[in-house]
């Protein structure tokens, strides 16, 4: 497992990768890990700034009927604009901070934020061609697993593109929910392709679908 330690007053890791625990579940309980931009909020092309937050409709009913259930609820992001210099860890916080606030008002709590800054046209130390916390790899994931002690066997994703359902699979989790929000329109057909026989790919209007996945449905409490 990658240190934890922190850098300049934000949860960094060794690697320089974001990774903060708001609230630590139980062990051995599945995730419900999210997207951010195109998933919780609608796509801003570099969200950096508060004012430019949009929730998506049915995202705090979806994330609250995860914490009902047991569910940890882990966001794991790419931050290409951190990485190319559009904007800092203070902007990403701020955001972050805002998005937590908004969803608590509607009684929905995040467990866990994973953040890569690192992109292949990144500067300095976040330059770099192929991350492993990067998605479609399926580092946060992973870190996320061992850090929380999840069992990705039950685990699901939701998200618009297809590399997050890549980095779904790649960490061996059950299934991902692909959504129509975000970029999702133009990545559907990408997506459905990782679907295996041990890997469900779903497809929804947006999150607020994921509340129709096996791991949120009343049977499946934990």
């Amino acid at each position: 497992m990658i240190q934890q330690v922190r850098t300049s007053d934000h949860p960094l890791n060794s690697e320089g990768v974001w990774c903060e625990i708001l609230a630590a579940p139980a062990h051995g309980r599945p995730a419900l890990f999210l997207d951010r931009d195109g998933a919780i909020v609608e796509e801003a092309e570099y969200l950096r700034r508060v004012e430019d937050i949009v929730m998506i409709p049915g995202a705090a009913a979806a994330i609250a009927a995860a914490n009902k259930r047991g569910v940890a609820v882990v966001v794991v992001t790419n931050q290409a604009g951190i990485g190319r210099g559009y904007y800092g860890w203070a902007e990403f916080e701020a955001v972050q901070k805002a998005i937590i606030s908004q969803l608590a008002a509607e009684g929905a709590r995040i467990d866990a934020v994973y953040a890569c800054p690192h992109h292949p046209q990144g500067q300095g130390r976040f330059a770099h061609p192929d991350h492993p916390a990067r998605k479609p790899n399926p580092g946060m994931l992973l870190q996320a697993a061992g850090d929380l002690a999840l069992d990705l066997g039950k685990s699901w994703l939701v998200g618009d593109k297809a590399i997050d359902v890549e980095a779904a699979k790649r960490a061996g989790i059950a299934g991902a929910l692909q959504v129509a929000t975000g970029y999702g329109g133009a990545e559907r057909q990408r997506a459905a392709g990782l679907a295996t026989a041990t890997f469900d790919v779903r497809f929804g209007r947006s999150i607020a679908d994921a509340v129709m996945l096996p791991i949120l449905s009343p049977q499946n409490v934990c």
